[in-house]
């Protein structure tokens, strides 16, 4: 489990295919900046941009993860290298400063804009149909590793169909700290709907 609070923006620094021929997934070596490694032993896990990913290698400063190609076909930001928000597993000793964050993408999102406003920013992203009923005015989501709050949701008809657009208001601390200042119109992240909201849609849809 995480909180959706980033830690530190580390880097891929390699992207290495793994034996299999197209169906094999990727190894990834990543920096991890800022990130302390010493607590962080094999096996464990760290989300990377989002992503529930289990360390295979590490040194003091970088580690090691596998990617398998259906995670990789579920997510944005860990085929190549670059920039990723970084978070260690979440302890029982710790705030939980965002919220319950499980580390699985549950669909990949498109930036519909991203402007200024006053000394923030306000992220609008068109959210595949499907998470639609997930997604609440002050609720949470997760938008790359990042714990937000919607501000504001509405459901429409877009070029593929129908999509929900909602919008996050992003404060300069927020873009300082994370991978989100890259964001803009076009690109694709990955979204995580709220754990709790999970659960209360099986609950409601359960046959009996």
């Amino acid at each position: 489990m995480f909180t959706g609070i980033v830690a530190a923006v580390g880097n891929i620094t390699s992207v290495t295919p793994l034996e299999g021929g197209s169906f094999a997934g990727v190894r990834l070596e990543v920096d991890a900046g800022p990130l302390g490694l010493a607590d962080v032993a094999l096996g464990d896990s760290i989300a990377i941009n989002g992503a529930c990913m289990t360390v295979v290698a590490k040194t003091d400063r970088a580690f090691t993860v596998d990617v398998s190609r259906e995670s990789l076909s579920k997510t944005v930001g860990l085929e190549a290298p670059g920039e990723v928000n970084l978070e260690k597993a979440l302890t029982l000793a710790e705030r939980l400063g965002g919220h319950l964050v499980s580390g699985h993408v549950d669909g990949l999102g498109t930036v519909h804009s991203f402007e200024p406003v006053g000394e923030s920013r306000e992220l609008v992203i068109d959210a595949p149909r499907e998470l639609a009923k997930f997604l609440a005015y002050k609720g949470s989501v997760v938008v790359n590793g990042v714990s937000l709050t919607v501000n504001r949701v509405e459901d429409l008809e877009g070029e593929g169909g129908k999509v929900c657009r909602f919008s996050i208001n992003l404060i300069p601390h927020t873009i300082e700290v994370t991978t989100l200042k890259h964001l803009a119109a076009g690109s694709r992240v990955n979204l995580e709907i709220d754990l709790i909201a999970r659960y209360v849609e099986r609950m409601l849809s359960a046959k009996g």
